[in-house]
């Protein structure tokens, strides 16, 4: 009997901690976001897949919603929408960013760092900007409209708080200089002033240290980034490329190992579908205004020292001859018969020349890595369908503006 009630006491008391564990989870649970009931101590263990939890979370976000609850062991934790919506321009914009960020100040920033979201906004504005036909106006009447009110302004505004900002990056750099030993291209900048001054020659000033690297920050960021953002959308519009995309990363790299760049070389269709993306988007269409340094004479023409030279990629990258129906999406552009990757010498996204882009090595690195990372760990989602997904640039000036989208991700199994 003896022992008969004391296995009676102990179910008693562990049915009350049972009950007042349930208890405690109702009322602590009363105001949090929806999600499946918890058990005691376990929590809601049996209904995560512990070998891909993401997907478990993308499970019951479809079920209880973007912001839902979900309990490991005794915790309660209240994890990211999975799957939810998003405007992609600033995420994607962080990893070119902290890459042309830590080539000039040795810096990087965090994904929520408020000064690198700054930069990226001031950045991602200018670059609208220039592409509006207000600031083509201006850019040939500056001497008249620079009196006017106008979005000009708002540009130079947004030059003057990005010069001031690089500014002092490169003052801290010159108080810190050790010329035998340079830590980024800002010491490099420095070092060569230094050089100048001491031979009595005409050198550089931190002021155009400051403008030098502000462009190369300004341009090593948008570009690429906006780029990415483009070809992601492209993407969503031909889900039949990014199903050949994950094969061959999945053939070629694997779910774990990070992409390198010495795996281009075994992913003609990544390869491919980078050049075309670049080719399509004609980011630069008019390339960056030339002039003559003295008379020339060019096909019989006389182009007198002075004359600003507009040297047009697209009369390149769209060429019906080079490049056939040039203006569908088309990988096959840059693959030959045997699927491998075909260069063509009308790819001239970069420019030619002397004045080549300086960062297209680095451009050419970066935009294989950043889309073969994503497309490694995540398909795309459109809010669309492909057929109705607009291709079209809101803006066509300095530069082809991609339209604003969000989009979801979900995390590969």
């Amino acid at each position: 009997m003896a022992a008969l009630g004391v296995t009676v006491a102990l179910l008693v008391w562990v049915a009350t901690l049972l009950l007042v564990s349930i208890w405690k989870q109702i009322y602590s649970s009363w105001k949090l976001p929806p999600g499946p009931f918890p058990l005691p101590i376990l929590g809601n263990l049996f209904q995560i897949d512990l070998k891909n939890i993401p997907k478990s979370f993308s499970r019951l976000a479809e079920r209880y919603g973007p912001v839902f609850t979900v309990y490991l062991g005794s915790r309660r934790r209240c994890p990211p929408p999975a799957g939810q919506a998003f405007d992609p321009t600033y995420v994607i914009g962080c990893g070119p960013c902290n890459v042309i960020a830590d080539i000039l100040f040795r810096q990087r920033f965090g994904y929520g760092d408020p000064t690198s979201l700054r930069l990226m906004r001031l950045f991602n504005e200018n670059f609208y900007l220039l592409s509006t036909p207000w600031l083509q106006v201006y850019n040939n009447f500056s001497s008249y409209l620079q009196y006017l009110p106008g979005s000009h302004r708002k540009v130079m505004r947004n030059v003057a708080e990005i010069k001031d900002y690089v500014l002092e990056r490169v003052k801290e750099h010159r108080d810190s200089l050790d010329p035998s030993c340079p830590r980024d291209f800002t010491d490099c900048l420095l070092a060569e002033m230094d050089k100048g001054q001491q031979r009595g020659e005409p050198a550089h000033t931190l002021d155009s240290v400051a403008v030098t690297v502000a462009d190369l920050f300004f341009a090593g960021t948008e570009t690429t980034s906006t780029t990415l953002r483009y070809g992601l959308l492209i993407l969503m519009k031909y889900p039949e490329v990014e199903e050949k995309l994950h094969e061959e990363i999945d053939r070629v790299i694997g779910p774990s190992r990070v992409p390198a760049v010495r795996d281009r070389l075994d992913m003609p269709y990544m390869d491919a579908v980078v050049h075309e993306i670049q080719r399509f988007i004609d980011l630069i269409p008019s390339n960056l205004p030339h002039e003559a340094i003295r008379d020339t004479v060019f096909r019989g023409y006389v182009i007198p020292k002075g004359t600003m030279v507009i040297p047009t990629l697209d009369s390149l990258l769209y060429d019906s001859k080079e490049f056939p129906d040039p203006e569908s999406f088309k990988p096959e552009h840059f693959l030959n018969e045997d699927g491998k990757f075909k260069y063509s010498d009308h790819f001239k996204a970069f420019s030619t020349g002397k004045r080549v882009c300086v960062g297209e090595g680095l451009a050419r690195m970066e935009l294989f890595l950043f889309l073969s990372a994503i497309l490694q760990h995540f398909s795309l989602k459109s809010l669309t369908a492909p057929q109705d997904i607009d291709l079209s640039p809101i803006a066509i000036g300095f530069g082809k503006i991609p339209p604003h989208y969000k989009l979801c991700v979900i995390p590969r199994t």
